[in-house]
């Protein structure tokens, strides 16, 4: 089964709340926390526009794949922060 790990920026300290494109994910249903890293059960992907593809986009030519977002929500002396869009690895 494919797995991907995203690293947990330095800043970023526990309790935080993580989210794939926009949803919600669960500790321990979704995701572990093996040290920085969050591992997911899953294969999640960044996709990359290629210069063809954003050409064809230019032109109003849509072409679509998987293109997931992992983003933390967390605190830091007390202001409300977000990480986006965190590297994605498989593991």
């Amino acid at each position: 089964m494919p797995r991907s790990i995203a690293h947990l920026p330095p800043q970023v300290q526990a309790p935080f709340d993580v989210f794939i494109s926009g949803v919600p994910q669960k500790e321990g249903t979704d995701y572990v926390v093996e040290g920085r890293d969050l591992v997911f059960e899953r294969e999640l992907r960044k996709d990359k526009v290629s210069g063809w593809r954003w050409f064809l986009g230019a032109w109003g030519v849509g072409t679509y794949r998987q293109n997931d977002s992992v983003d933390i929500r967390y605190t830091l002396n007390g202001r409300p922060m977000v990480a986006e869009g965190l590297e994605i690895e498989p593991a």
